[in-house]
């Protein structure tokens, strides 16, 4: 029997007129490794909130098992196994009040003293330690690195030692939400070998290769519905895709069955008139006769025209779940010059800081897309800087024509706001088609005057690099432009990319897109 089971869960966030569920149903066993998907603004992160309880819906969710989520705060202060001691259970505090409740030797406290230490013991207390210096091994972190500060450890570093700490809590069912925006190529790949080891979560990623290595099964929240299937990502997106393409081709039959019934019942229709006119001046005999047949054929006329209308409306409830998405279209402008950036021997550190980036000879040529490679921390985000020109070079030199027009797309969403009619003003964008972007981006036409700090993060990216392409520009700078962008979109990106010769220098860590689009890859490790 499925360990969870969701019956009629509805929600809708408070001011808002459309509802993010209805009447959603589903179940699913507590060990299986499940990969949520679906398209940005459809409700990942709140199924995620509904199910741990940080939201309420109307609707049942029955289950024995306890949601943990990721992200989740943690201690940051002290060494890495103090952090993820703590990020386990409250294990110096339970040690501090058995210690005090020994001292007291009394009745009660004893009493006391055996039930916290029920709760030490059951939480792997007394092997904890060990149990970390495990864990962490398998995140490709050694045991002797775990006695540094947890903040000397890099971003990427410690969102999976974080979710080393989440699978030591016990009896648990864990809800995690984007774990690789943080994470380099490696510590995808190495993040993804540990997830598959580990049985009972809902993992929400937009990244294809790691839900492949990661999950055993797909849940995908669909235009109006939610479909579960065993597999992989790839293995669901084949079966979705050869799905929509039977359906597609029994309504293109249907369409030809339409035309030619409604012909036939036009046809019958007119005969049927007819023959009715013909009563007139005819026998009483013949005119009775006539009038039955007429009667007959405009049955026919009428029985062939409510199936027509059945058939309509059983092949639009089937197409109601395929996802149309638009091509996406880049206008670059061409500069005169075939080498648009040029930088020899470049360095750069901050003041008092190492070197990130160090003796890098580069050419930027038009037409090239260079991705820029390296673990967290190489320096390619300030590479980009140093490309744009935001940055000034400590050594080295970087040269570039005056009158280049660059575009850039940064990380992080944070800081966006007001509704695309005024981003698009604020930019000078030309607005129909920055509109007509966001509209084959999936953006509902009323989220035109919405605030983008309503937006869920993925629209926000999206509203973002849809700025970006809307800016004619010799130079396309990217630095990690598929951050929390739905799977469906991406496709949509490497598709347009594909098709351009637009130049663009880019930083991304999905393996699948870079091995797609790159031309060219600087790797900075």
């Amino acid at each position: 029997m499925p360990g969870i089971i969701i019956e009629h869960l509805s929600f809708t966030y408070p001011g808002s007129y459309t509802p993010v569920f209805s009447e959603l149903s589903f179940s699913m066993d507590t060990s299986w490794r499940l990969g949520l998907v679906g398209r940005n603004g459809r409700g990942k992160t709140t199924l995620l909130r509904l199910l741990a309880g940080e939201l309420k819906g109307r609707g049942r969710i029955e289950t024995t098992a306890q949601f943990d989520t990721f992200p989740f705060d943690a201690k940051t202060e002290g060494t890495a196994l103090y952090c993820l001691r703590e990020a386990v259970a409250p294990f110096e505090s339970w040690e501090s009040d058995m210690e005090r409740l020994l001292a007291q030797g009394s009745e009660e406290s004893l009493s006391r003293w055996g039930e916290i230490e029920h709760l030490y013991s059951a939480q792997d207390g007394y092997i904890i330690d060990s149990l970390i210096q495990r864990e962490a091994d398998k995140m490709g972190i050694p045991a002797d690195q775990l006695d540094r500060p947890f903040l000397s450890f890099s971003p990427g570093e410690r969102t999976r030692l974080l979710l080393c700490a989440l699978f030591l809590r016990k009896n648990r069912f864990l809800l995690i939400d984007e774990p690789t925006n943080h994470l380099d190529m490696r510590g995808r790949d190495i993040a993804a070998e540990y997830l598959s080891g580990k049985p009972g979560f809902l993992l929400v990623s937009h990244d294809r290769s790691f839900l492949d290595r990661s999950v055993d099964h797909i849940m995908a929240l669909q235009k109006n519905s939610i479909r579960i299937e065993r597999g992989t990502y790839s293995s669901y997106r084949d079966n979705k895709q050869a799905q929509d393409e039977y359906e597609l081709d029994q309504n293109e039959r249907l369409k030809k069955d339409i035309r030619r019934l409604t012909q036939s019942a036009r046809e019958k229709a007119e005969w049927s008139d007819k023959t009715e006119a013909g009563k007139i001046g005819s026998h009483a005999a013949d005119r009775g006769y006539i009038g039955h047949m007429a009667a007959k054929m405009m049955k026919r006329s009428l029985s062939i025209r409510n199936r027509i209308d059945r058939s309509i409306e059983e092949k639009e409830a089937l197409l109601k779940e395929i996802e149309f998405t638009d091509a996406l279209s880049l206008h670059p402008i061409r500069h005169p010059a075939r080498v648009l950036i040029s930088a020899l021997d470049l360095s750069f550190h901050y003041e008092g800081g190492p070197d990130l980036v160090s003796g890098l000879n580069l050419r930027v040529t038009q037409g090239q897309r260079i991705a820029i490679a390296g673990f967290n921390g190489a320096g390619k985000s300030t590479l980009l800087k140093l490309l744009q020109g935001t940055l000034t070079p400590t050594g080295g030199t970087i040269s570039r024509p005056k009158d280049l027009i660059i575009s850039t797309l940064q990380q992080e969403t944070g800081g966006v706001s007001g509704t695309p009619f005024e981003l698009a003003g604020r930019e000078e964008l030309e607005t129909d088609y920055f509109l007509t972007l966001l509209r084959k981006f999936g953006f509902p036409r009323e989220s035109f005057t919405r605030d983008a700090r309503e937006f869920s993060m993925g629209q926000q990216k999206k509203l973002l690099l849809a700025a970006s392409m809307a800016k004619p520009a010799h130079l396309y700078l990217w630095d990690e432009p598929l951050n929390y962008i739905d799977l469906e979109s991406r496709e949509q990106i490497e598709d347009m990319l594909k098709d351009t010769d637009a130049t663009l220098v880019f930083v991304e860590h999905d393996r699948h897109f870079v091995e797609k689009i790159a031309t060219d890859i600087v790797d900075m490790n």
